[in-house]
């Protein structure tokens, strides 16, 4: 198998199609199952010499944007679970003996998933429920705001799994006049609530792909739970973010999707480099 493999197809029969034991990681960021059209719209804002523009930029110029185009897919399943369990079930089995699986949902599954991943992995593999908080967009007025996704983290066996708490970025102390200065300046470890921004809509990372997600978030994940020259696998790969992540750390990765707009965005991504694309 090529270092790097990226698949356009339907992720059980590619799940079905792999060894036993062959990733030492597998994070899957899943539909939620919201029952909405997930949708992002690209623009461009050009300035103008003339005219009222529709935004305002540095020393008062105006700008005009332009639409570029929507990329989207329905995040709408009758019976979410029956979805999820063969998926699950073959992400174990490809777990190597000391693996591990993250898995991505948000508040709204949560509790059901956790429960089948406890009936297909056993209650004692659960190790954390990460909560990922973040602080932009609308807030409703009807209730608390939700601003949070869940991340379940799974050992395919709870007495031997890769936890490597030296590698994984540190953050800032609070109150750092408390812990005295060398303290201060190495920082401390996340605890389950990571504070870490989404992808920012004018930044350099984004995509344009509905639910993409931060490079911060990946490469935590990556490399605490996995080593350079291990295979990470996301099989609802989506823009690839995984895949960027494991690059950058030294991992090899295998992703799958069998979006075509995804596919797109993910030879946009990884043009130049050496990753294999296929189709099963």
């Amino acid at each position: 198998m090529p270092a790097n493999l990226i698949y356009q197809a339907d992720n059980l029969a590619l799940l079905r199609s792999l060894p036993d034991g062959s990733a030492r990681l597998i994070y899957i960021d899943p539909p939620f199952n919201t029952g909405k059209q997930q949708a992002r719209t690209q623009l461009r804002t050009v300035r103008t010499a003339d005219g009222p523009g529709d935004r305002t930029g540095f020393a008062g110029r105006r700008y005009v944007s332009e639409r570029l185009g929507t990329q989207s897919y329905h995040d709408r399943f009758d019976d979410y679970l029956a979805f999820l369990e063969p998926r699950l079930v073959e992400a174990r089995r490809v777990l190597t003996p000391d693996g591990s699986l993250y898995f991505h949902i948000d508040y709204r599954e949560v509790h059901y998933c956790k429960l089948l991943l406890d009936d297909l992995f056993g209650r004692a593999s659960f190790l954390n429920e990460i909560i990922w908080a973040y602080d932009y967009g609308a807030r409703t007025r009807k209730k608390w705001p939700p601003k949070h996704d869940n991340i379940l983290w799974y050992a395919r066996d709870p007495r031997r799994y890769v936890f490597n708490v030296d590698a994984i970025d540190r953050i800032p102390y609070m109150a750092p006049g408390l812990v005295g200065p060398e303290k201060a300046a190495r920082g401390k470890l996340p605890t389950d609530t990571w504070w870490l921004t989404i992808v920012s809509p004018t930044g350099k990372e984004k995509t344009g792909y509905p639910t993409q997600k931060p490079l911060s978030l990946l490469r935590r994940i990556i490399a605490a739970s996995s080593d350079p020259g291990d295979l990470v696998l996301d099989f609802f790969a989506g823009s690839g973010s995984t895949g960027v992540a494991a690059a950058e750390l030294g991992r090899r990765f295998l992703l799958v999707d069998d979006n075509a707009q995804a596919i797109r965005v993910m030879r946009r991504r990884f043009a130049g480099t050496t990753v294999e694309f296929r189709r099963l």
